[in-house]
């Protein structure tokens, strides 16, 4: 056995198989969606245009999650994906409308805040913003547990974002219409835990099909293989590209917890597996058996799998202090973005170590072997069938986005990475968008970040179309046709409107500006509503 680095130490608690695993170097990303391998070939038969070109299965990045809510659904990597296909009349999706989504929109928050306090606080302010602020949610809370929100829409057609914030592995094989329904309690109008209960399911419950007793029943893949059947008398039956992107949940809540609970053998209990914030990879590939053998019973042309992001890389985890040693992606201590390297204590701060941090990475890159491992076997025909799958690594694309871990870094590179190129309108902004957590510079501008949302683990919606572009470039490389609004084909290369998407996205243009480079304002949220764990800290089930 080869001797371990000091650069590569994980906790001894750490599970075997991810000990054993950082004896080796980190995992190289894959920009090959074919693997270099041969796909299938043009299917024999009729190759007329199938009526669902776009199915997505997912989580809160493919539900269009941001700043610690679901409500711009209509600019989720998705939505962005479909009008680009010149399909967006035709992409079905939930909608979230009334007071900025669920369940809790800290820019709206901040907006509000802002609006009466101005950019800055003071003392003798803070019980009128904290009165401000629960006055704001419980006027949420009753919106969607007693008001017009707490009414469930019949989802009367399958959607083609099949997508629920929270969801790992298991939700998204398991949970039905007539689950998250059956999970509803009768809410409490909590004065102190003002945070919409039951959340995930009331925005499930317009995702899931249930305009009958047989679709309440479906899953989230029963649903896409059903919309793989359906056909008319002039397109074909089968989804043109389905999606799926699923996992981030199996280690996500490592970083909204700064906590490191590896999964135990009950991690396929719905309820129990709550307890843990990261899959142990053994219990992750049993998991992806299931889902694999769910999407091969979908007919789909073109399926897209996306790897799991680094979820240390997430800015809600800032790295205290400098670097553990030269040419180190690690830093000491992890901890929240507004807590300093001079307030920082380790006995009074929750925080993850460098070594926790290590092997939460050493897990996803197991996690991500995996996923590649399934596309590389499906394209090779490994079961006797070749399938047209490809592989977007999104762990990859993220890890070239890094500011921190490798941009501001150049001693930390591996010899794989090189900057991601931004899109010229984005490069064009000043600054450009990048991975830190997002501040105001006092005169209504954005100082810095741009690439996560206000909760610092969702993108922001030129994030999104970041997602949504490398995820076009992989599907015109399968043959699929994108569209103008004319209905003529587009040539390549076919390229995102980021322009649309730089005046839709409020926090790239004009951030809150109470958002300065202490992050005062969000710590204050955390410490009196806690935020946090409220919102991204997901528990569902």
């Amino acid at each position: 056995m080869a001797m371990i680095a000091a650069e590569e130490r994980v906790p001894q608690d750490t599970p075997d198989e991810v000990k054993k695993r950082a004896e080796a170097a980190p995992r190289i990303p894959v920009f090959d969606s074919t693997l270099g391998r041969e796909g299938p070939g043009k299917t024999n038969g009729s190759r007329t245009e199938p009526r669902h070109r776009l199915v997505v299965i997912g989580d809160s990045l493919s539900h269009g999650f941001q700043s610690g809510a679901v409500f711009n659904t209509d600019l989720s990597y998705p939505a962005i994906i479909a009008h680009e296909l010149g399909w967006a009349e035709n992409y079905r999706y939930p909608r979230y409308p009334g007071h900025g989504g669920l369940p809790l929109n800290l820019e709206l928050v901040l907006r509000t805040l802002e609006e009466r306090f101005g950019s800055n606080i003071s003392g003798w302010e803070t019980p009128f913003a904290l009165l401000e602020a629960r006055t704001l949610m419980d006027k949420i809370e009753d919106h969607w547990e007693r008001g017009p929100g707490s009414a469930t829409p019949l989802v009367s057609a399958y959607n083609h974002c099949l997508s629920v914030y929270g969801w790992d592995l298991r939700d998204a094989l398991r949970k039905t219409a007539k689950s998250c329904q059956e999970a509803l309690v009768a809410p409490n109008d909590d004065l102190f835990g003002q945070i919409v209960e039951n959340n995930s399911e009331r925005a499930a419950l317009r995702v899931y099909p249930h305009w009958s007793e047989e679709t309440s029943k479906m899953t989230v893949f029963d649903a896409a293989a059903a919309m793989g059947e359906d056909r008319d008398e002039k397109q074909d039956a089968g989804i043109e590209t389905l999606v799926v992107f699923l996992g981030a949940n199996n280690a996500l809540q490592a970083v909204t917890k700064l906590k490191v609970a590896w999964s135990g053998d009950d991690f396929q209990d719905l309820k129990k597996k709550n307890a843990y914030t990261v899959w142990r990879p053994d219990h992750f590939e049993t998991e992806l058996r299931e889902v694999v053998k769910a999407v091969k019973a979908i007919k789909a042309r073109h399926v897209i799998w996306c790897t799991v992001p680094h979820v240390t890389v997430a800015p809600i985890a800032h790295g205290i202090g400098g670097k553990v040693a030269p040419g180190s992606r690690y830093y000491p201590f992890y901890a929240r973005p507004w807590v300093s390297d001079d307030e920082f204590d380790p006995a009074r701060h929750r925080h993850l170590t460098e070594k926790q941090a290590r092997a939460v990475d050493y897990a996803i890159d197991m996690y991500n072997e995996a996923i590649t491992d399934s596309v590389l076997n499906a394209r090779s025909g490994a079961d006797g069938v070749k399938r047209d799958w490809h592989l977007l690594d999104v762990a990859g694309l993220l890890d070239r986005m890094a500011s921190r871990r490798y941009i501001t870094d150049p001693t930390a590179r591996p010899e794989w990475w090189t900057p991601y190129p931004l899109p010229p309108q984005l490069k064009a902004l000043s600054p450009a968008p990048d991975s830190r957590f997002i501040t105001g510079d006092g005169q209504g501008g954005r100082a810095s970040g741009g690439l996560f949302s206000l909760d610092g683990v969702h993108p922001t919606t030129v994030a999104y179309g970041i997602i949504a572009q490398e995820m076009i470039t992989i599907m015109r490389r399968a043959g699929v046709e994108f569209r103008s609004p004319t209905g003529q084909p587009r040539q390549d290369p076919v390229t995102v409107d980021f322009d649309r998407l730089i005046r839709r996205d409020t926090l790239l243009t004009r951030p809150p500006q109470n958002l300065n480079s202490t992050l005062d304002i969000l710590g204050w949220a955390d410490e009196t509503v806690g935020w946090v764990l409220r919102t991204i800290g997901f528990n569902v089930g």
